[in-house]
């Protein structure tokens, strides 16, 4: 969301942003802002998106047209926040919505908006999770990109990948209630975490790189995963998810040392708790280090769910919203999915997500893995009894029933659609040669 239901990025006002902060100061500040919790009120998403060539998509984008693209968006009136990535993505972030549909009509109008600029440009959006075609292209010159492609560089070309040549689609639900139940913010917290592998399986959509396949459905969850635990990591699911959060985010490696010029200094292996015991960081430090970490789901006073890549055609995006808004929002549907995703837990071994072998088997073999295309199937049919009290229309109700029938009942999902193009072949039923 381009707002948070508090401050997304931010532990602190500007009249205590340079105030140095001590290791049990960070403690106590993450605590405070990371989970808000309420009753569920609000919905949010993020698209991202690759730019392409309408007239070649296989065609690679210069800097030079993306920078007069983006100029011209720049006057374009939009209710979401419009940002670029790395690589030249474009990304909405849609403003807190108080509805499913205020948020998919929200979004919908500006997408409808920026193709229209983009196409007087002969440029268009495509939803894949991973670039198909090209190699890594960085568009954004600026040190905080510098100081991220060498630190990333260090576990190997994951990183520039992921920050260059991924799109996905995050949905942000609120964290819940302080007490107890399906709605509560312990609950939310794991079940974000164990329905995260269901719906990287059920939206995989990244299965080539180099228009050759790599082996996995989801090649952008793969990247994530490569990057390493510090950073693109989540914290252990037992205990109280403050504390937990509180201590991955001191115990995280710091990822540069900001500077007001020059080139931002990236230390090796020195951590936020190890920065508070020999320097002095500042709370805007520790805003800008939380930044900087990218776990599958992060609190942000809200739960930001990163786990789902882009989707095909102009509106696929709308069905993971809806899917989750469902599964997160509904008492009666938020337990159903619990229950759905329990038995999946015992095959993370007790660590911590993506690395473990769940996460994995979802981003490789997606819903022909047995078990989680019998968990998709139920989430799908709770959310799907559960969209109509949350206010979604028919289109929505369809389009979800959709990708049901297309997808999750077959044990297929979108990877394998550009699979079967890439090979020539017709779709068909998944067999023992798909967990391959």
């Amino acid at each position: 969301m381009s707002e948070a239901l508090s401050d997304p990025g931010d532990c602190t006002d500007p009249r205590t942003a340079r105030l140095a902060v001590t290791e049990a100061e960070v403690e106590a500040l993450v605590r405070g802002i990371c989970f808000k919790t309420g009753p569920p009120r609000v919905l949010g998403v993020e698209v991202e998106w690759l730019v392409h060539d309408l007239r070649d998509p296989l065609r690679p984008v210069t800097a030079d047209r993306l920078g007069a693209a983006y100029a011209a968006l720049r006057a374009v009136p939009l209710a979401s926040a419009l940002t670029v990535e790395p690589g030249g993505q474009l990304e909405l972030s849609s403003p807190p919505a108080t509805s499913l549909m205020e948020c998919v009509t929200t979004v919908s109008a500006d997408l409808d908006a920026v193709r229209s600029a983009l196409a007087r440009q002969d440029l268009g959006l495509v939803g894949l999770g991973h670039d198909p075609w090209h190699t890594p292209r960085r568009y954004l010159r600026e040190p905080r990109y510098d100081a991220m492609e060498a630190c990333l560089d260090r576990t190997g070309p994951a990183g520039r990948a992921m920050m260059c040549s991924s799109a996905s689609v995050q949905v942000c639900v609120d964290s819940g209630f302080e007490e107890p139940g399906p709605l509560g913010h312990g609950r939310r917290w794991w079940l974000a975490h164990q329905l995260g592998p269901v719906l990287v399986a059920a939206f995989a959509n990244s299965p080539l790189a180099g228009n050759a396949p790599t082996g996995w459905r989801s090649t952008r969850q793969l990247l994530w995963a490569e990057i390493g635990p510090g950073r693109a990591g989540a914290p252990p699911l037992n205990g109280d998810p403050r504390g937990a959060w509180a201590r991955h985010v001191l115990d995280a490696p710091v990822m540069c040392l900001r500077r007001d010029s020059g080139p931002w200094e990236v230390p090796d292996g020195l951590t936020f708790r190890e920065w508070t015991r020999s320097g002095t960081p500042t709370r805007a430090d520790l805003d800008y280090h939380i930044t900087t970490l990218f776990p599958p789901v992060r609190p942000r006073g809200h739960l930001e769910l990163r786990m789902i890549d882009a989707q095909p055609g102009d509106d696929g995006w709308i069905v993971p919203l809806a899917v989750t808004a469902a599964l997160f929002d509904d008492p009666e549907a938020a337990e159903t999915a619990y229950r759905a995703v329990k038995p999946l837990a015992e095959r993370g071994l007790g660590l911590p997500a993506p690395h473990n072998p769940l996460w994995t088997d979802a981003a490789r073999h997606a819903l022909t893995d047995p078990e989680l295309h019998e968990a998709a199937v139920a989430c799908f049919a709770a959310a799907l009894d559960a969209l109509p009290g949350l206010g979604a229309t028919t289109e929505v109700t369809d389009a979800v029933a959709a990708h049901l029938d297309r997808y999750v009942l077959r044990g297929r999902c979108p990877a394998d659609e550009l699979l079967d193009h890439l090979r020539g072949t017709t779709a068909r039923a998944p067999g023992k040669d798909d967990r391959t």
